[in-house]
């Protein structure tokens, strides 16, 4: 056992399997934390504190455009740090679990009496500081994952794990958090909606956030060693440097197509996320309970199906196909029961088979979201290679953190126009589910279905533009092997030439005697 052990700390082909549980563990708390703001944030503000419905929708997409500036200038720092004993990521990683935990607790708790302006204020800063630090931890982290290992389907299994616990801290835990923070009480029509339940959530959720970071850090250190450290060629962090970085992410012309589609994704998943809750409590009708199922059952079925399908799949077909085919149902798919519903063929609201249809689609949808998160991911991965070949440098830093960039700047955008949607249909205040205007609600659907399908297809069609196959990617694979070996030897006979001489000072020419 001892000795299997030390086969998989010196092999950097071998990524155990407590590695990659060590490392998806880390990605259960980035989207514990981000998914928790995102979902519960806006609500939380307009609907239980009463903030304005257009600021408390300004907040998340200035926090995520803040958010999205400081993803690539993290991604480049931390791919020129040099640190033999903690590596180029994992001093992010130890600096940031604290201060994220600090900034959960408080966008969750506003000192009493701020209301308008001034809750909006601290509202946004507290969002600010909380996606900042996780930024500060998530683009290393993640970057750390592209690095662990140099095989094509073996990267896939990485990001399942990634995938899979990403899952876990958002839609797992969300069912957690409704069983011991949010069950409905007599007081208010659904526990989400309780003043009460938040100071207790946001103390817990803190704490567990800090711990599971710390813990992913930890128990990563010892693949330190096998990672890529920096190298001469990188340079020493600059703004001339990392805009020197950028301009060789993007000239990457599969990586080019990549962020291009994502950003019309992104749209999409902006706007649906920005109208979530308010979907399902006011459109659907559905209480906490059902609420917190609903998202538990069908994410479930979504990312264990992603996590067990994705690597067997990538083995057959190559990423491309994977991609462009997932961001199509993507779209479609989660949009289906509202398009149903206004075609009078969708179960009625408080019907039995109401949860169980919204769930077959949402589940479907999340098998799509699922294979889709996991294949990009390892697709950077391959992305970094070409680059590595070209320039001699390894960027996965900047590649994710780019890849970030462009996914944030734009769901921003989406949650304003989910925002300014709200807001131009006139949903009120501290609503009561069941008693909005029809008309109202009949928007509430068309914005968050019907109109929201067009972006994910067009991402649909600029994904068909990747082009890296499997034979390219060994291709590229066999070139680095070349040229690693032919630095080594470089490095050896340069070594030797050093010792031949008195001092160590270069032999220019025979020695006379």
């Amino acid at each position: 056992m001892a000795d299997q052990a030390a086969r998989d700390v010196v092999d950097p082909h071998t990524v155990p399997t407590r590695t990659r549980f060590a490392f998806g563990v880390g990605s259960s708390a980035e989207a514990l934390s981000l998914y928790t703001l995102g979902t519960l944030g806006m609500i939380f503000y307009n609907q239980v504190l009463g903030l304005d419905v257009f600021l408390a929708g300004l907040v998340p997409t200035l926090a995520i455009f803040f958010d999205a500036i400081s993803d690539p200038l993290i991604g480049s720092w931390s791919d020129r740090v040099r640190s033999k004993r903690w590596g180029r990521r994992h001093p992010f990683m130890f600096v940031a679990p604290v201060p994220i935990a600090i900034s959960f607790y408080f966008v969750f708790n506003p000192p009493d009496g701020l209301e308008g302006y001034s809750l909006f204020a601290w509202f946004l800063v507290w969002s600010v500081s909380l996606r900042t630090f996780m930024t500060i931890y998530h683009v290393p982290h993640l970057a750390m994952g592209g690095e662990l290992s140099k095989e094509y389907t073996e990267r896939t299994k990485i990001m399942s794990y990634n995938n899979f616990f990403t899952w876990l801290g958002g839609a797992g835990l969300i069912k957690v958090n409704q069983l011991v923070f949010f069950a409905t009480v007599a007081e208010v029509s659904n526990g989400f909606l309780n003043p009460e339940a938040y100071p207790r959530f946001s103390i817990s959720i803190a704490i567990v956030i800090a711990t599971i970071l710390f813990t992913s850090a930890w128990f990563t250190r010892d693949r330190i060693p096998l990672l890529p450290q920096a190298t001469a060629a990188a340079g020493k962090f600059s703004f001339r440097e990392f805009y020197g970085d950028l301009g060789k992410a993007f000239r990457n012309r599969n990586y080019l197509f990549l962020m291009i589609a994502l950003f019309s994704l992104s749209m999409m998943l902006g706007i649906r996320g920005g109208m979530t809750m308010y979907m399902n409590i006011y459109y659907w009708e559905l209480d906490a309970e059902d609420l917190a199922t609903l998202i538990f059952v069908a994410s479930a079925i979504g990312y264990l199906a992603g996590f067990f399908l994705s690597t067997h799949v990538h083995g057959r077909f190559d990423k491309r196909a994977t991609i462009v085919t997932t961001a199509a149902l993507l779209s479609v798919f989660p949009a289906m029961p509202v398009i149903l519903r206004l075609m009078g063929l969708f179960p009625e609201n408080g019907s039995d088979s109401l949860l169980v249809g919204i769930a077959i689609f949402a589940g479907l949808g999340a098998v799509s979201g699922s294979m889709l998160n996991i294949s990009v991911m390892s697709a950077i991965a391959d992305i970094a290679d070409e680059n590595a070949l070209k320039y001699g440098v390894r960027q996965e830093g900047i590649l994710y953190s780019a890849r970030m960039f462009f996914a944030k700047l734009d769901n921003s955008i989406g949650h304003l126009l989910a925002a300014i949607a709200l807001s131009i249909i006139a949903f009120p205040d501290n609503a009561v589910p069941g008693e909005v205007d029809p008309d109202i609600i009949w928007w509430l659907g068309m914005v968050d279905s019907p109109l929201a399908i067009v972006p994910g297809l067009i991402a649909a069609c600029f994904y068909a533009q990747y082009r890296i196959n499997k034979s390219g990617y060994q291709d590229t694979r066999r070139k680095l092997e070349a040229q690693d070996a032919g630095l080594a030897a470089a490095a050896a006979a340069d070594e030797l030439d050093q010792s031949a001489t008195p001092g160590g000072e270069p032999n220019d020419g025979p020695t006379r005697t």
